[in-house]
């Protein structure tokens, strides 16, 4: 599975990890994604998210129907 945010369409991004001795080697820093229930063109779907497009509001989070009414 890709390692890109749904909405916003963040990947990983690459670079090198310098040491001390001044040694490099490539590395891979990975999104921070979520997996969240959306709403998406009024259906319910998992999303995997980038925590950014949460902590923004970019995700219309979906609510637990039997969950309200229980609480009711």
């Amino acid at each position: 599975m890709a390692q890109r945010c749904e909405i916003c369409g963040k990947g990983p991004q690459f670079g090198n990890v310098v040491s001390h001795s001044n040694n490099t080697r490539r590395r891979r820093w990975n999104v921070n994604l979520r997996r969240v229930r959306g709403v998406v063109q009024g259906a319910r779907r998992h999303l995997r998210v980038c925590s950014i497009c949460l902590r923004m509001g970019r995700v219309n989070k979906a609510v637990n129907t039997k969950a309200v009414k229980k609480a009711a």
